[in-house]
């Protein structure tokens, strides 16, 4: 199962590789979108609360995580 969360903030290429960078460092596959502002996550291991909190410490806010099963 994959997640999609939205990212408010990100402004810059920049932005991407941060959030891509604290998601890897928990261990999570995911792609982000500096266009889409959001990140793809392939690994549901993690909890929303561990997302929600590993993005808002680097300065973004996470406005929705969205469970997608494939439908």
């Amino acid at each position: 199962m994959k997640k999609t969360v939205n990212i408010e903030g990100m402004m810059c290429k920049h932005c991407v590789k941060r959030v891509e960078d604290a998601l890897k460092d928990l261990g999570v596959n995911a792609t982000v979108s500096l266009e889409n502002s959001n990140a793809i996550i392939n690994d549901t291991a993690i909890t929303d609360e561990q997302i929600i909190e590993t993005i808002t410490e680097l300065g973004y806010e996470v406005t929705g995580i969205i469970d997608n099963d494939g439908k």
